[in-house]
């Protein structure tokens, strides 16, 4: 029986052209490793449709402009990717490419440039270019690739001048301040000048995602409608190309009035001033979703982006000394913030590649690291598998990425093994595995959010697979079991940004406890654009939340999910990337390709669990088998197989634009019949609905248990205040005080539940005593743990209080000053006490965030130390925060560890020695804490209870 599929009824006879036969070979090759459970051989000829016929996807047809660049040895145009519709327009052009080798691997290195200061002032992305333009109007900032040895050098002057035109242009069609103009550009020459025209011309630019083909412009134009609908944007800024087609869209935006090109409105008369703008103006409209959906446009102003491009920058420790090389698109994020408009900002060259040149090479971009010695590049993780997957090393010839600091992984889920398999490889090549750089970011916080230490390469957390998914407790176990699994480090927040998870009540959880990643600072947005319910929805008080679920742990935060991907099935939290991964690897199933989601059964509205998988098998008995080996597959990962397993064509797994699988449009596609439905692989209704309901149960409970140790711990609290109080204020000795403040202290924790556990050696006077500042419950703890009298510091503003006043001065509290001049008093009184042999409590970080890490440390102590010549002994206390953290009053079970450091003399009286004695202190504090080093982070003085050192 004939496969019309692969024999179509025209046919041209491959030895009618020279080269045909070499060029099917290939194309065969191919199609045999993307299906190698065909049984017969496959039958192709130079009229099959590549698409309709063979069935090659995007990333198929770069795979295989690869393999015929590399037979023919000859460089073929990317847009065949997009334009070849047939094997006969591959050999078109592979013979008008003629013999032209690929080029080679060794290349002329660019001119080393002088330094270029930063733009502190700027309060907008204009004032940042034109602060370039004064300072350095013929520094190169881009290098647009157009080819491997074609590439155009614009200057921030060429990108200011060509911008002022476009502007021009762009008044004289009418745009108002404020208004938005869409620009659906390839990355190219005119996308830089036309999103900086409609900033100088006071106008909002909105990036769109550019037509792939040209045979589907008029399709993907139709779909971009809704969003566009959504910005309403009166100008649209496209290319000759995509102009035709665009003319329908009027007929669909009712805003739309101008469509238009960039060498147009460039023909105006160049804009002479620049419409002003502050940092609080909208700068950038980006969309996240809208083509199936209700469209999310992130409103960022240009206060957010810079606040972002300066964290990002410090956080890389980026200087105008880097080169930063991108393939990424400039309508995402990652692309157009952190690799573009990061680059301009800090004035450090940017090679700007086209998506497409990437896919149909993807060592175009490992090479054009290495030609221009880049120290910055990002991806996300399909690029680096890419990478893996069609690389050979003879391709990579005297490649050297040793220049690389910093090659970030992000914009969709890091993968551990991606990123050991890739380093492995790769160092042959000169990479530094340090600089291998997870990183965790969203268009609601501009670009970034949380970065890690430059040059400490991924951390991996192994975790119990179940812990996580039945109780949502990330516990460490062992590296590679198969009831473990891997999470990448996403470091720590930005300066000034924040993070804390929280549970379904809202309430911030432990650390390594999974919940929702909530967000709040500088970068963050108001709100999407004309969307006041998702915007609603995006804020929870102060805090945005992320749609993320992820845990902390040693001050990094882990992602772990997308929480409206999450299915919670029988009780338990599935995370789907995990199943899709795993589905993935099963022979005869397209990789990538593979959906998992929840769907409720119509019948009893409990969860099931429905897996999506592409296939090209077709034979009834080769399906039923790969249907029982996902299900295998599946139960070795969560012990259970899927309810529901549907095996579907090629292109059937909804995907966006840059490949990240739409989960929530295949579910409404499987609800709609718009999927074949199989037979269930278990018939366990009732069964699912007995879980569903006990799940539902349990949280209920386990919140009840929460607000019920809430409640007890406070009421213990009062109670023991109630009864201290007064004891200590009668109790004639200070030494009698302690003892029964120690008591009720010890009884108090006893009586929570709460396991303190004391570990070193002892802190005997004289000495002062240092500790890490985490929690109101630091003072406190020591105060149960140190032995004799102890003499705490605590802010003065505590002595005027009527009820702790009185209660601290009984215990023999020193009370100091912030001010310069009173603090010179205060530590003359303080080293009386020493000198008396008292022991001195301090906290000299001064304060506590809810933010994990030892903030930088205060000179005090440690200068009133070298004055009296007596040791300080470090503490460092660790679990505090997670059960009482700063801004929080919801208690959470714990334990706490306290661990006596050894005593440190200092080494003389000086300023000098003073800073040494720090230094040494918190060195030792810091290794015993268990959370980041934030030195640098600016905190302000609190108003919240606190005792500065």
């Amino acid at each position: 029986m004939r496969d019309e599929a692969l024999h179509p009824s025209s046919a041209t006879e491959p030895g009618q052209q020279p080269g045909a036969a070499s060029l099917l070979d290939v194309i065969r090759s191919l199609l045999r490793e993307l299906h190698p459970e065909r049984r017969r051989p496959l039958a192709v000829d130079l009229d099959s449709d590549l698409e309709r016929d063979l069935a090659l996807d995007s990333l198929g047809r770069a795979e295989l402009l690869l393999r015929l660049s590399r037979a023919f040895r000859v460089t073929l145009p990317d847009r065949l990717i997009g334009e070849a519709a047939t094997p006969a327009d591959l050999l078109a052009a592979v013979q008008a490419a003629g013999a032209a080798r690929c080029p080679g691997a060794t290349f002329p290195r660019d001119e080393a440039l002088s330094p270029a200061a930063e733009p502190h002032g700027a309060a907008t992305l204009p004032e940042v270019l034109a602060f370039h333009v004064r300072r350095n109007p013929d520094r190169p900032h881009l290098r647009l690739w157009q080819g491997p040895d074609h590439e155009t050098i614009v200057t921030y002057a060429a990108l200011d001048d060509a911008a002022r035109r476009v502007a021009g242009g762009l008044l004289e069609a009418g745009l108002a301040a404020g208004g938005r103009v869409a620009i659906m550009l390839p990355t190219g020459p005119d996308f830089f000048p036309a999103f900086f025209g409609v900033l100088l011309a006071g106008g909002i630019p909105v990036p769109l995602y550019p037509p792939f083909r040209r045979a589907q412009i008029q399709d993907h134009l139709q779909r971009q409608a809704r969003i566009l609908s959504n910005a309403a944007p009166e100008i649209l800024i496209t290319d000759g190309e995509i102009k035709p087609f665009a003319r329908l869209l009027p007929g669909l935006v009712e805003s739309l009035r101008t469509l238009t090109t960039v060498e147009e409105l460039a023909t105006a008369a160049p804009l002479a001033a620049t419409v002003p703008a502050t940092g609080t103006t909208v700068a950038l409209i980006q969309y996240t979703s809208g083509s199936t959906g209700d469209p999310k446009g992130v409103t960022l102003t240009h206060a957010n982006l810079l606040a972002n491009i300066r964290a990002i920058g410090e956080a890389l420790g980026a200087t105008s000394a880097d080169v930063v090389v991108s393939w990424l698109p400039l309508y995402h994020d990652m692309g157009l913030i952190g690799c573009w408009l990061g680059s301009l900002y800090f004035g450090a060259p940017a090679v700007i590649m086209p998506p497409l040149s990437f896919l149909a090479d993807p060592g175009r971009w490992l090479r054009a690291i290495h030609r221009h010695r880049a120290t910055i590049s990002a991806a996300p993780n399909f690029a680096y598998e890419l990478c893996l997957k069609t690389l050979r090393d003879e391709d990579l010839a005297g490649l050297d990425l040793g220049s690389l600091r910093v090659l970030t992984n992000g914009a969709e889920p890091v993968s551990s093994d991606t990123l050991s398999r890739f380093a492995q490889r790769f160092t042959a090549f000169g990479l530094r595995p340090s600089a291998l750089t997870p990183v965790y970011g969203l268009a609601e916080c501009a670009v970034g959010l949380a970065f890690p230490p430059p040059g400490r390469g991924p951390l991996i957390d192994w975790i119990d697979r179940t812990a996580l998914s039945r109780q949502g407790e990330a516990r460490p176990a062992a590296p590679g079991n198969a009831k473990s699994i891997a999470f990448a480090a996403c470091g720590r927040p930005l300066r000034g940004h924040q993070i804390r998870i929280v549970d379904e009540a809202g309430r911030e959880v432990p650390e390594r406890v999974e919940g929702r990643l909530q967000f709040r600072g500088p970068s963050a947005t108001a709100g999407y654009f004309r969307n006041p319910e998702k915007t609603q929805a995006l804020f929870d008080g102060e805090w945005l939340e992320s749609g993320d679920l992820a845990y902390e742990a040693g001050g990094d935060v882990f992602i772990t999910g997308r929480l409206k991907d999450i299915v919670i099935r029988a009780g338990r939290k599935i995370h789907p990337h995990e199943l899709e991964e795993v589905a993935g690897s099963v022979p005869g199933v397209r990789k990538g390709c593979v959906a998992a989601f929840a769907s409720p059964d119509p019948k009893t509205g409990t969860e099931r669990l429905i897996l999506v998988a592409e296939t090209r098998l077709t034979d009834a008995s080769a399906r039923a088998g790969l249907r029982r080996t996902l299900a295998e597959a599946a139960a070795g990962v969560l012990d259970q197989p899927p309810d529901d397993i549907l095996l579907c064509p090629p292109h059937t797994v909804p995907k966006t634009s840059s490949g990240k699988i739409r989960r929530a449009a295949a579910r409404a596609l499987y609800e709609s019949g718009g999927l074949d439905r199989p037979d269930s692989i278990r018939a366990q209704v009732a069964g699912l609905a007995l879980a569903g309901i006990g799940a539902r149960l349990r949280r209920i409970a386990r919140l009840a248990r929460e607000a019920g140790y809430a409640a007890q711990w406070w009421a213990v609290l009062v109670g023991l205040g109630i009864v201290l109080w007064p004891v200590v204020i009668m109790l004639p000795r200070r030494a009698w005080r302690h003892a029964a403040l120690r008591a009720g202290l010890r009884a108090f924790f006893r009586l929570t539940g709460t396991p303190v556990l004391v570990e070193g050696g002892t802190a005997t006077p004289p000495a002062i005593i240092a500790a890490n500042h985490a929690s109101y419950l630091d003072a406190a703890v020591l105060a149960a743990v140190l032995p004799g009298t102890p003499v705490f510091l605590a802010k003065h503003e505590l002595a005027g209080q009527a009820v702790a006043g009185p209660f601290l001065r009984r215990l023999g509290t020193v009370f100091v000053h912030r001010g310069e001049a009173a603090g010179v008093s205060d530590a003359d009184v303080v080293l009386d006490r020493i000198r008396a042999g008292e022991q001195i409590v301090a906290f000299p970080e001064g304060t506590f965030t809810r933010t994990p890490g030892l903030l930088g440390f205060h000179l005090g102590a440690f200068m009133t130390a070298c004055r009296a010549g007596v040791p300080v002994a470090p503490i460092a206390i660790t679990g505090t925060r997670s059960l009482l953290r700063a801004d929080q009053w919801f208690p959470r079970h714990g334990a706490i560890r306290v661990h006596l450091g050894q005593k440190i003399a200092p080494e003389g009286a000086d300023f000098h020695a003073a800073v040494r004695l720090r230094d040494a202190v918190r060195a030792a504090i810091l290794a015993r804490c268990g959370e980041p080093d934030l030195a640098d982070e600016p905190v302000s003085l609190p108003a919240a209870p606190s005792a500065p050192g």
